[in-house]
C-alpha cells in the first residue's frame, strides 16, 4: 500500500508541481487544441503553431495571476 501512496504522490507532483493553476491552464489549452483538430479545420502547421501559442497564452495568464498585486 505504501508503494501505491508514494507512486501517487511522485505523479502528482510531477504533473501538477507547486502551481495547479499552470497544469490547468496547459490542459485546457490541450483539450480546446484537441476540439480545433477533431473539427478539422485547420492543416497541421497551423495547429502546431495554434497549440504552442495556446501553451504558452495558458501558462503566461496562469503567471500573471500570481503575480498580480494583493488587495488588502
Amino acid at each position: 500500500m505504501k508503494f501505491l501512496k508514494s507512486f501517487g504522490q511522485f505523479w502528482y507532483d510531477f504533473l501538477i508541481g507547486d502551481d495547479w493553476k499552470i497544469a490547468v491552464a496547459v490542459v485546457i489549452a490541450l483539450v480546446a487544441l484537441f476540439a480545433v483538430m477533431k473539427a478539422d479545420v485547420l492543416g497541421d502547421t497551423a495547429l502546431t503553431l495554434l497549440g504552442g501559442a495556446g501553451i504558452v497564452v495558458a501558462f503566461a495568464i496562469s503567471l500573471a495571476i500570481d503575480v498580480r498585486p494583493k488587495r488588502r
